[in-house]
């Protein structure tokens, strides 16, 4: 039985190079950058107005009150979007709106509301209040200056940084491809959601479950319908599945039972099973294979242990496929307002809930068949065995979302 560590590594280890292809950026938000992005022009590409007012020098106006303001001459209106073709001399001003490009000649600019003037139609502007020389400008590159980095290869493209990268003009990015993830759930007593349960049956969630999971890491989720406990069903969902995905992964079917033919059915396949126990709870029954240059990821059945060993075992090995830099869950520190016991022999990433003051607690019961406390939680923490964390202590919290 592989330490989660060593399952990891070795899930890791077999995943091939990612390949790169070329999308719209419109498309590319929560992919993978295949290349790191250089900024193709400044930002902000011209000395330009941050506010509403004249473009002066500041000289013009050091001495400039309310009681006595300085008057200037008024020789043009720039909107944002256009551009002052001459050059502003002494005692002279012009319009200017928020994002204006700064004329020739002038140093500052003064806010609409330190100015007043004499009628609609005047030719002249009466400034009552000194700026200092830059003051209300945004200078050329200040924010981004040609040739720097936007986005390092194995990042994902988020929103802000696709922002900045349509600030600068790029209109195509390269990124890795995202794999195709079948789902499969096994199981002769389940039925989807809204039928008719006869005694026995249950409803299946976990494809529902795990189907934005996958997108939400980029993968590309494909639900196959519900296959009933027999070797000859097992096999052929499995086989349409492998024919269809990159990766497949399937719900149940992985343990010792004698309904359990996921395992079988994989190798008569030709597949090959790299592990298939891991040392932690819930989950510790899960299915690592290689169909020639496919893979089999094995879940548990149960509800609350097929999630959170896609989490700590699929997810990583998605987001590597991608070529991400950083494959783990997100994480945080909090501090725990109860104690959290684990006295097993294994690993037990318990469902917790944190508060927004960054408060964690347990979401409820810890039964791996408990969906209510799924529902709850918003964070994993990792509790050794034997070992009860104390309330007050500050943990680390595993998030994904």
């Amino acid at each position: 039985m592989l330490e989660l560590e060593q399952a990891v590594d070795q899930i890791l280890a077999a995943i091939p190079q990612p390949i790169a292809e070329s999308i719209d950026l419109k498309q590319a938000h929560g992919r993978i950058a295949a290349e790191s992005i250089a900024a193709p022009i400044d930002l902000p590409l011209f000395d330009n107005s941050s506010v509403d007012g004249y473009a002066v020098r500041a000289a013009d106006v050091a001495a400039a009150t309310s009681e006595n303001p300085v008057r200037l001459r008024l020789i043009g209106r720039v909107a944002a979007g256009e551009s002052f073709a001459g050059e502003l001399t002494s005692s002279a001003s012009v319009r200017l709106f928020t994002g204006s490009p700064l004329p020739r000649g002038a140093d500052a600019v003064v806010m609409q509301e330190d100015t007043r003037m004499e009628s609609a139609e005047a030719r002249e502007v009466l400034v009552c209040d000194p700026v200092r020389p830059w003051e209300n400008v945004r200078f050329r590159g200040e924010d981004v200056k040609r040739g720097a980095g936007l986005v390092d290869r194995g990042e994902a493209l988020t929103l802000g940084r696709i922002g900045l990268l349509a600030a600068t003009g790029v209109k195509q990015v390269r990124v890795n491809a995202r794999p195709t993830v079948g789902l499969l759930a096994t199981g002769s007593e389940l039925r989807e959601p809204g039928a008719t349960l006869a005694p026995g049956q249950i409803y299946e969630s976990n494809r529902l479950t795990l189907a934005p999971a996958i997108q939400q890491t980029g993968g590309i989720a494909r639900c196959y319908p519900i296959v009933p406990d027999t070797p000859e069903d097992t096999r052929r969902a499995l086989e349409l599945a492998f024919k269809e995905c990159e990766v497949v992964v399937t719900c149940g079917g992985v343990s010792v039972g004698e309904l359990d033919f996921v395992k079988s059915a994989f190798e008569s396949l030709g597949g090959r099973l790299e592990f298939w126990k891991v040392a932690i709870k819930p989950g510790r029954p899960f299915v690592f294979g290689r169909w020639r240059e496919k893979f089999l990821f094995g879940l548990p059945g149960n509800p609350i242990s097929a999630f959170v060993t896609f989490l700590l075992l699929v997810r990583p090995a998605l987001a590597r496929w991608q070529g991400a830099a950083n494959v783990g869950l997100q994480s945080h520190p909090a501090d725990l307002t109860e104690a959290l016991a684990n006295p097993g022999e294994r690993r037990h990433f318990m469902r917790v809930t944190v508060d927004p003051e960054g408060r964690v607690k347990s979401a409820g019961i810890q039964a791996s068949h408990i969906l209510s406390s799924a529902a709850l939680a918003n964070g994993l923490v990792d509790v050794p065995p034997r070992t009860t964390l104390a309330a007050g202590e500050t943990v680390r919290v595993l998030r994904w979302e």
